[in-house]
């Protein structure tokens, strides 16, 4: 079985200005690269459904969520906070966004040996429980996360961050839930000055000075896999961020294409062993196109089981 890619309705019209980098043409640019790598016509594609409104109180506050359904705007744009915007087709992208999420999970929960990539914006991970931050409207993979328990009463899910950016409202949401195990690294000290030290004995932190390259992230995260097998997971959640690529404008690490496809590797082998291959990726940052397209190939390359080395600059 190969990788399906879940996209969800409006995640391309969600716009908050030409000078933004969390922009449509991300998107657009990871579909450049998965037709030259011949991977749009190995995966599967599926369309998402927009997240029911009782699915986002697994993960945030009711009224956090009352505010931002009323104040979506019908033209112009409204900021939620300095760095995160919402215009007329905001509410519906981070909607399908999240959908995205609890649609991969039923599918590969449904089956076994599955895996599921979820090419949505906007992204999740700095959303804390009532408020927004960093982008993020919704924080996609804690509501996935938490549709999994509640509603297809898992015991154990495992998610793993590897975005540049310490993902606070996940970690903030999460904490404390030992059904739950947050394994993440992250630049610091960077934005958004947190995750050091870890707030509850179910998150397992990673700081990585500036100029961190590819061997010692690997050296930092290899405790994770042990953490993990121990854990013994039904499904591992991603948050995928590729902003950790030695050519992404907006930090400082020193990662490769091929550091993302290991560890999507290493993530595959401990599926495979404690959830059946049972896989779901959602996509986070990455501001560099050319390197996010080409990293989202080796990401899912990886997921798919392939080790072999990508070669990429």
């Amino acid at each position: 079985m190969t990788v399906r890619i879940f996209r969800g309705k409006d995640c391309v019209h969600h716009e908050a200005g030409e000078e933004h980098p969390e922009r449509p043409d991300r998107l657009y640019a990871i579909d450049d690269q998965l037709l030259a790598s011949g991977l749009e016509m190995v995966c599967e594609h599926a369309d998402a459904t927009p997240v029911k409104r009782e699915w986002l109180t697994l993960a945030h506050d009711p009224e956090y969520l009352e505010k931002v359904f009323n104040t979506a705007p019908k033209a112009g744009t409204v900021w939620l906070d300095p760095d995160t915007a919402m215009m007329p087709a905001t509410l519906s992208a981070a909607r399908y966004a999240a959908g995205a999420g609890c649609d991969a999970v039923d599918w590969v929960m449904a089956g076994q040996n599955r895996q599921a990539f979820c090419m949505v914006r906007p992204p999740g991970h700095h959303a804390e429980y009532a408020a927004a931050m960093g982008f993020c409207v919704f924080n996609n993979i804690a509501v996935a996360a938490r549709y999994a328990l509640e509603h297809l009463n898992l015991d154990r899910v495992a998610i793993v961050d590897f975005d540049v950016h310490h993902g606070n409202g996940t970690e903030h949401i999460v904490r404390g839930d030992n059904r739950i195990r947050l394994f993440s690294s992250f630049q610091h000290p960077f934005y958004p000055h947190s995750g050091t030290p870890a707030s509850a004995d179910n998150i397992v932190n990673v700081p990585l000075e500036a100029g961190t390259d590819g061997e010692v992230f690997r050296e930092k995260v290899q405790h994770w896999f042990a953490l993990l097998a121990e854990f013994q997971p039904q499904v591992i959640l991603i948050s995928a961020g590729f902003d950790a690529h030695a050519e992404d404008p907006l930090a400082q690490l020193r990662l490769r294409e091929d550091d993302f496809k290991w560890i999507s590797y290493e993530l595959r082998k401990l599926a495979d062993t404690y959830c059946q291959g049972r896989i779901v990726s959602m996509l986070e940052g990455g501001y560099n196109l050319s390197a996010l397209g080409r990293s989202v190939v080796a990401h899912l390359k990886g997921m798919q089981g392939d080790e072999q080395e990508t070669g990429g600059a």
